[in-house]
């Protein structure tokens, strides 16, 4: 599997004078100008910020990390991440996050912005508890639309089964569902947060508020929250672009050059036949003085029969 490491030795932490607890900013939709006039949008799979104590030291370090954190445009796709803490573990590695699929991707440009982070079969855990998954999830997904000129919209999805600290449970969209495990510590489980403005969109599948007291592997506390699958996007600015109407063909009349006359319709050629044709032509004088002799031999005809009567 793919995998991030990060590494936070306590030295450099401590010659700070003083630790603050690193805990991950709630997904909100908040306001603020794209450049360009381009949307703006971003995902991460799994965020935490925690606040990890030490048994023989009176030390606490701070464990802050992301798994596929994505700013417009760009897509991610690593299933596992592990984080390195002095004193924890033996120094080893500690495997945050495991998953089948573990995806996020952001998009944007002047037409709208979109983001999108998907989770699946995932099983996630903190220091000084690598047997037992502080969360195991089946799917959990997010995604924030922001189109322009048109109002944004926000979704989050928890799909199949959730345990946590080893027990099942059902997640209310009522409030925090809270799972307590005596001599381990206790999580709440916030369920589906979303949040819209007129310009803004984000989304939160699962946020875990944690609190355990493992004593185990030199961990004697762990404490902070976790975010799983989330995604944000915010509106180009300007108006929304317009539909442009389809052209009309230029259509111009063509004429025959030929010298005689065309009978019956239009042809595929793109020439418009002539259906009749007035004026002089190189036929007239022929026709006419045929015309000028029947009109004599019928007179004349007339006049033999009207004499013949008379006598």
């Amino acid at each position: 599997m793919n995998s991030n490491t990060f590494r936070m030795p306590a030295a450099v932490l401590l010659a700070t004078g003083t630790v603050a607890l690193l805990t991950a900013p709630p997904a909100s939709a908040t306001g603020g100008t794209p450049v360009g006039g381009e949307g703006k949008s971003g995902a991460v799979v799994l965020r935490t910020g925690l606040d990890v104590g030490l048994l023989n030291k009176t030390v606490h370090i701070p464990m802050k990390a992301t798994l596929n954190e994505v700013s417009a445009p760009a897509t991610a796709e690593k299933t596992a991440l592990t984080v390195t803490l002095d004193g924890v573990e033996g120094n080893q590695p500690v495997s945050v996050l495991r998953a089948d699929v573990a995806t996020s991707k952001a998009t944007a440009d002047k037409t709208g912005a979109e983001a999108e982070a998907n989770l699946a079969k995932a099983r996630v855990h903190v220091p000084g508890l690598p047997l037992l998954s502080l969360i195991e999830v089946e799917k959990v997904t997010s995604k924030a639309v922001c189109e322009a000129g048109k109002k944004p919209v926000a979704s989050a999805d928890v799909l199949g089964t959730v345990t946590a600290l080893g027990k099942k449970v059902t997640l209310s969209a009522g409030g925090p569902t809270k799972v307590e495990v005596p001599g381990v510590g206790t999580v709440s489980l916030e369920l589906s947060g979303t949040q819209t403005t007129s310009t803004t969109a984000a989304a939160a599948a699962l946020r875990l508020k944690v609190a355990v007291n493992p004593l185990n592997l030199n961990v004697a506390q762990v404490d902070g929250e976790i975010v799983l699958a989330e995604a944000h996007c915010e509106s180009p600015t300007g108006p929304a672009p317009t539909a442009k109407a389809p052209e009309q063909p230029d259509i111009k009349t063509q004429t025959g050059t030929g010298t005689g006359t065309t009978a019956g319709p239009a042809t595929g050629s793109g020439t418009t036949a002539n259906l009749a044709e007035t004026g002089g032509g190189s036929l007239t004088p022929f026709i006419t003085g045929g015309a000028l002799t029947l009109l004599a031999l019928g007179g004349g005809a007339l006049f033999l029969t009207r004499r013949g009567k008379a006598q």
